[in-house]
């Protein structure tokens, strides 16, 4: 008599041990791991007292609400899930409600907001940072996500050229994206800080541009820097070609063992003019705003702009 043994849990070869499924409470927490959370962050005190009007609101101290916003992002952070902070503004805030016929003094409407801007506004990761510093970062983002859509805007607004019915504003942002090439091959190696001011239609637009090119890439390297800082800054730079505005460049390159070098160029008629080295030292060492001299900093050379050649597109129409 022939014994056959069955290795338990198989049969015909395959496996008859009934598969595991999460299911409840624990399946719902798993999928919260691995869910995205926005948390909508008012950054000052005014801000905070504009939201207190709303009963639903519970909070009465601005302290205290961003202790406990901390508190939430580090109870996010120690899941696992990742987090982005978006800046609330109450302004828009209560123009969404009222744009889309909701209560704004429901949990409900401020989390509905918050996913809105979080869909198309500025936002910032959440990687461990303390509060104090979270509030800058998210600051900076709105400003020049701000500054981009009202440079798109002016751009777009401008229309068609009448003489060749080319796009003014598709036209202005080649150019200042072939300009910004420029620059950037001529700087060469090292660590850039590009500014790039604007005077525009109602106020002076501004965009920061931090680039990066090692020795060892060679001066056909590739800079690198965030895509999105780069678009922002040749919109800006597009701005004054396209209106003809007086603006201006300036760039600081480092590199390891050797001074700071700082060099500017002024914008007119859509062109990149090279400033001397003393207008270099006049514009980095005066405040923009008030127009009252900065004292300037050691081991910093203010040279002149370098030529950026004349292989350029059409400057305006």
């Amino acid at each position: 008599m022939t014994h056959t043994r069955k290795h338990r849990g198989t049969e015909h070869g395959r496996s008859t041990t009934p598969a595991r499924h999460r299911s409840g409470p624990s399946a719902r927490r798993a999928l919260r791991r691995e869910t995205p959370s926005t948390v909508g962050l008012l950054v000052d005190a005014e801000d905070f007292a504009a939201m207190r009007r709303y009963r639903s609101f519970a909070f009465d101290d601005h302290t205290v609400y961003l202790r406990e916003v901390e508190g939430l992002l580090r109870v996010f952070a120690a899941r696992g899930q990742h987090t982005s902070v978006a800046l609330f503004d109450p302004q828009d805030y209560a123009e969404f409600c009222a744009g889309v016929g909701l209560d704004p003094d429901l949990r409900e409407s401020r989390s509905r907001f918050t996913a809105e801007v979080a869909a198309t506004g500025a936002t910032v990761t959440y990687t461990g940072q303390p509060i104090d510093a979270l509030i800058p970062l998210l600051v900076s983002a709105a400003v020049r996500r701000a500054t981009w859509e009202y440079a798109t805007m002016l751009l777009a607004d401008l229309g068609d050229c009448r003489d060749c019915g080319q796009d003014i504003g598709r036209a202005a942002f080649d150019r200042a994206s072939h300009l910004l090439a420029r620059l950037l091959e001529a700087a060469g190696p090292g660590t850039h800080h590009l500014v790039c001011t604007t005077p525009a239609k109602d106020e002076r637009l501004l965009a920061v541009l931090h680039t990066t090119r090692g020795a060892d890439d060679g001066p056909d390297g590739p800079d690198r820097f965030e895509p999105s800082e780069g678009a922002e800054f040749a919109g800006v730079l597009a701005v004054g070609v396209a209106l003809e505005t007086r603006g201006g460049v300036v760039l600081r390159t480092t590199a390891p063992d050797t001074r700071d070098r700082v060099y500017g160029w002024r914008l007119v008629r859509g062109s990149l003019v090279p400033l001397s080295a003393g207008e270099v030292f006049d514009a980095y060492c005066t405040d923009a705003d008030t127009g009252e001299p900065v004292p300037p900093e050691p081991d910093v050379e203010y040279r002149a702009g370098f030529d950026l050649g004349t292989d350029e597109p059409e400057a305006h129409h």
